[in-house]
């Protein structure tokens, strides 16, 4: 089952998506809210596999919602704006529904969805650090030791990896790396960023009680509130 939650503003526009859900018995529909901050309380407490997101809702939108998540869920963009179509994909972005929703498009986007999902699963195995991947960046290639990287940066669908004196970009999402890589040694930071804890040269105290580390290399990093109480227990802060 794909647990589902729906954030729209409009009643009618949740009832309707609510009645074409029906058809597919995959998705079960925990919960729905009518705006970014009920949207992101119901994220945090329900844990969902997928979100259908409208994109403008009073307050904050569905993009500003999205940038506040450490782990953004798999996301349908449901809007009657078709001018967000590229901005969308910066996030965990399976397809982009223009209004009035039609079963056939909501069928092909939850098929999307699902196949994402299988593949999750398949690749679920741990790298382990003296595991070798293949880079690929434009016609620039590397066979790179997992133990090497140590930063990596989420850009939409593309991350960026950091290893020796390279930053290539490649079509892999930051929670594709999250997945796959041994979180005993490659922790979340932030949204946007994943580190080697190998590579931690030093660490202070930033604003508001988050915390920023400095890298071997040089790097320097921002750790979310939300992880630094975890990373303050790993390097005992």
């Amino acid at each position: 089952m794909i647990r589902a939650l729906i954030i729209e503003d409009s009643r009618l526009a949740r009832v309707e998506l609510k009645e074409l859900l029906k058809e597919f018995k995959q998705i079960e529909l925990v919960g729905e809210a009518q705006n970014a901050v009920e949207g992101k309380d119901l994220i945090l407490d329900l844990n969902p596999d997928l979100i259908f997101l409208d994109i403008h809702l009073p307050g904050k939108n569905g993009f500003e919602l999205l940038s506040e998540l450490e782990e953004v869920p798999y996301i349908i963009f449901t809007t009657a704006f078709n001018e967000y179509a590229v901005q969308s994909f910066e996030f965990n972005t399976i397809d982009y529904l223009l209004k009035p929703l039609s079963s056939e498009r909501l069928e092909k986007a939850i098929a999307k969805a699902e196949e994402r999902m299988v593949f999750k699963k398949s690749t679920s195995e741990k790298l382990t650090e003296e595991s070798r991947v293949f880079v690929k960046d434009g016609d620039k290639c590397w066979f790179v030791s997992v133990k090497d990287i140590r930063l990596l940066v989420g850009q939409g669908n593309y991350t960026q990896v950091f290893f020796e004196g390279h930053k290539p970009l490649i079509l892999k999402s930051l929670q594709h790396f999250e997945n796959v890589l041994d979180d005993a040694v490659f922790f979340r930071v932030n949204r946007q960023q994943i580190i080697n804890l190998k590579y931690v040269e030093g660490g202070g105290s930033w604003f508001n009680g988050r915390l920023k580390l400095k890298l071997i290399s040089g790097e320097e990093i921002e750790v979310s509130r939300r992880q630094t109480e975890k990373i303050k227990k790993l390097f005992s802060f």
